[in-house]
């Protein structure tokens, strides 16, 4: 296929020597697109694991191709701590000029290019779900090649964490950025202030999917900045899990913050990344999961609150 051709211009290599086009030929390829803060793929990842083990030994290449979203996604050693700390065991091309994305032309994260062993294009996927119908692509694919595979049917997967499915029937928040170029639902008064400090204030009334700033922040077109001590990002929510793609400025130090869902410390709605009084760090640049309600799903209102300046946040997901 023509995209795999693209693969010389990769600007790293992990888990593998470089790999080329020539390389992968007589393999059934399953290309698959990624960036280390998008829940959406962290969520296929068991899916793309357990692929990459089951039919590893009979003629599939898993192919990761890492196409950052955010700055602090283009530096390897962070890319190079997600893969370890993700357990992403295949071969990962790091795509930090677009050329790979760009050959396939490509539009998503997460994304699935199956390629035959004669190097065709036979099936693509974008987004979560229809694991099944892939992992049969996967099956038809390596059995037309003449490969023996393991018994049909789909292979065992195991998610919890991060990874654990959405709650889709009570997902009624949308996936929301905090810079101007893309926010929406913005319930501060008076809006957003561009690319200069401003104090910020909670609005008077709420709908769901409203969110603020409160405080004194700098709102640039890809994030919102905290210039001070005491800032806060409140979310009118509906969903079990609240994660926030959070950085910090260079060479800071660990930004501790304080999460309430409802006026009070989540208990046992504490997500991954704090405790049940709601207390965290930032300590890496990263997806942080700061809620998961373990009874039925309610309108929520998701408060986090940062004790040390230097917080950069990018974009809220939910689950």
């Amino acid at each position: 296929m023509k995209g795999l051709t693209a693969l010389d211009s990769a600007t790293a290599w992990l888990n593998t020597p470089p790999l080329t086009a020539t390389d992968l030929h007589g393999n059934v390829v399953v290309v698959n697109f990624w960036t280390y803060t998008c829940i959406n793929w962290i969520r296929t990842l068991p899916h793309v694991r357990a692929w990459a083990d089951r039919y590893r030994d009979h003629g599939l290449v898993l192919l990761g191709v890492h196409s950052p979203e955010f700055g602090f996604e283009h530096d390897l050693g962070n890319v190079r701590r997600a893969v370890a700390g993700m357990r992403v065991g295949h071969p990962v091309a790091v795509d930090n000029d677009f050329r790979i994305w760009q050959a396939f032309d490509n539009r998503y994260w997460p994304a699935l290019y199956f390629i035959d062993a004669r190097g065709e294009l036979r099936h693509t996927h974008f987004g979560e779900n229809d694991y099944q119908r892939s992992e049969m692509v996967i099956q038809d694919l390596l059995t037309e090649s003449g490969r023996q595979i393991p018994p049909r049917g789909p292979g065992a997967v195991d998610a919890a964490g991060l990874e654990l499915p959405a709650d889709w029937d009570n997902l009624a928040s949308p996936e929301t950025y905090l810079g101007y170029e893309r926010a929406e639902n913005f319930a501060s008064p008076g809006g957003a202030v561009a690319d200069v400090p401003h104090s910020y204030a909670a609005p008077a009334r709420w709908a769901v999917n409203d969110w603020a700033l409160t405080g004194d922040w700098t709102v640039g077109p890809r994030e919102a900045r905290l210039n001070a001590s005491g800032g806060s990002i409140v979310f009118r929510f509906h969903s079990r899990d609240v994660h926030l793609v959070l950085s910090s400025q260079p060479h800071s130090e660990p930004v501790r913050f304080r999460v309430q869902v409802d006026g009070q410390a989540p208990g046992a709605a504490a997500g991954l990344d704090v405790d049940a009084e709601g207390r965290g760090a930032l300590t890496e640049p990263r997806l942080y999961q700061l809620v998961r309600r373990p009874g039925p799903v309610r309108d929520g209102t998701f408060e986090i609150t940062f004790l040390d300046p230097g917080a950069l946040a990018h974009v809220f997901t939910f689950g």
